[in-house]
């Protein structure tokens, strides 16, 4: 059985978006997004370590997680002005 292909490339657009704020919060839910649903994906197929920084891909998910769920409280401050 070999190993899955590692979505190291969406874990980069993900950092590239939360780096680029300004740009918008929908950049950086988008990106986190399809980082969040490329990793989830290749965990379940049997991925367990990442070329990302972080190594672990429990971990990669996570900090992916933290960044589009960040991004969803930007969008909403800019979007309906609450939290």
């Amino acid at each position: 059985m070999s190993t899955p292909p590692d979505p190291l490339r969406l874990c980069v657009y993900a950092t590239v978006a939360a780096l680029a704020w300004l740009a918008g919060p929908l950049a950086v839910v988008f990106f986190a997004g399809l980082g969040l649903a490329g990793y989830l994906r290749a965990r379940r197929l049997g991925l367990r370590r990442s070329s990302c920084l972080l190594r672990d891909v429990r971990l990669v998910i996570g900090y992916l997680l933290v960044i589009l769920l960040a991004g969803l409280v930007g969008a909403g401050r800019q979007v309906g002005g609450w939290l």
